[in-house]
């Protein structure tokens, strides 16, 4: 007879985060609870030309609060900043000892781990461009490249150009924690995050390592970013009022707003959490993972990459829809998105669709790319700690084809136990974690 399958409990054991609402946990809560919008004119460049002329920044960041070596991360770019501070503050919640060659904390760094959901950094723009000007031959029409690589060669840093290459985050962060288990990144746009926290808590369940700092780190907010996502007209142009722009599951809604920042979870093994006395926030029993295989930017119209990735984190949690209390959203603010993630949560919940609570954080922070899923994923968390539902704000017109419950405005004081974060991604990348709660006194290893 085969013997049954167990495997370690994976739990979080600390928060962090680095965002356009708040520096930190708390004040990000209590900003989505207020229903506060991070979203303003763009400062970062001068997009007064662009057709859209706002973000959501983070604004007044000072790494030195967060670091004693700000020396190691001078050339970081935007989002490997974000994430050394975000970071910092999710190990000291969960009492792991940065910046120190010998740490007293207990931990075997060669079973700690680092995955993140992390974008690609902005090139020097200036310089970049001011070569190709300089490069580019009138006469001939054509590019003289040994004159661009004189110009670029003086006006170009290594390190910056260093900095673009998407393994940055995770390169800061090895050094600021000393961990030296497995080390990952993905960049499945806008699932990055939700991605990395998802397969960081597999590799966690079959043993590849005891802690994984996990989540995501993006800046966008930069001419090449905003330019693209003007030109596929995915984000919002209502430069009239910003800060109602993101406006998720109403008719009025035109695309999303472009954010920043950086989110960390520690995802740890229970034995190692008990064994070290760290505080549990919640568990993570299920994840989802699927392709549309359909279009470079558009989900496919049924919504079958998005059925298939809830499906599968329910399947892996081990629950049914009937146990999920509160699904918090993609929830974009296109007209694409809103609707086709309607249908797929409608496929899945069948007739309890239209009474679960669904919202979208988006209508606040605006769209994190990489570091939106592990964002929204600490308002789960957070959710069932406090027993109260993040709103979707700006739900003043709603669309007569979305008809589900999207807390709309107020946050809602309830009951959760059980929640599902849903992130769907450009190329058809969907991923789907669930998370519950803690309850004290469980066994270390679930069957």
């Amino acid at each position: 007879m085969a013997s049954e399958k167990t495997y370690e409990r994976v739990v979080i054991t600390g928060m962090g985060i680095l965002s356009p609402l708040g520096h930190d946990v708390e004040s990000f809560w209590q900003a989505v609870l207020a229903g506060k919008s991070g979203v303003d004119k763009t400062t970062i460049f001068d997009a007064s030309t662009f057709p859209t002329t706002f973000s959501a920044e983070v604004k007044n960041y000072d790494i030195t609060k967060f670091t004693k070596k700000p020396h190691l991360h001078k050339d970081g770019n935007r989002g490997s900043r974000f994430a050394v501070g975000a970071a910092v503050q999710a190990c000291k919640q969960a009492g792991i000892e940065v910046e120190t060659d010998k740490p007293a904390d207990g931990i075997d760094r060669k079973r700690m781990g680092i995955y993140l959901g992390a974008g690609e950094g902005a090139a020097n723009h200036e310089a970049f461009f001011g070569a190709i000007a300089a490069g580019w031959n009138d006469q001939v029409n054509q590019m003289d490249w040994l004159k661009w690589a004189d110009v670029a060669a003086v006006e170009m840093k290594a390190m910056h150009e260093l900095e673009q290459e998407a393994n940055m985050p995770a390169a800061h962060l090895a050094m600021l924690t000393g961990a030296r288990g497995p080390i990952r990144s993905c960049l499945t746009a806008c699932a990055a995050s939700t991605q990395a926290i998802g397969e960081a808590a597999m590799l966690i369940r079959r043993g590849g390592a005891d802690i994984i700092i996990a989540g995501g780190a993006h800046s966008m907010i930069h001419p090449l970013g905003q330019t693209g996502f003007n030109r596929l007209t995915a984000i919002s142009t209502r430069n009239d009022n910003p800060q109602t722009a993101s406006r998720p599951f109403t008719a009025s809604r035109d695309g999303f707003v472009l954010g920043e920042g950086s989110a960390i979870v520690i995802l740890e093994t229970l034995t190692s959490a008990k064994k070290r006395g760290a505080p549990i926030f919640a568990e993570v029993i299920g994840f989802g993972s699927s392709s549309d295989a359909f279009r470079v930017t558009d989900m496919h119209e049924d919504g079958r990459g998005a059925i298939q990735a809830i499906e599968a984190s329910i399947a892996d949690a081990g629950i049914t829809y009937k146990d999920i209390d509160y699904i918090n959203a993609h929830g974009t603010s296109t007209a694409e998105n809103d609707l086709i993630e309607t249908k797929a949560i409608k496929a899945v919940f069948k007739e309890r669709a239209k009474q679960v609570a669904v919202s979208s954080v988006k209508s606040m922070m605006g769209h994190l790319i990489g570091a939106a899923g592990a964002a929204e994923l600490i308002t789960c968390v957070l959710a069932i700690r406090d027993g109260i539902v993040p709103p979707t704000i700006n739900l003043n017109d709603p669309d007569p084809q979305l008809d589900l419950d999207y807390v709309p405005n107020v946050p809602r004081k309830m009951t959760v136990n059980t929640v599902m974060k849903e992130s769907f991604g450009f190329g058809g990348q969907n991923d789907v974690v669930i998370v519950k709660k803690w309850i004290s006194g469980e066994q270390e290893i679930r069957k």
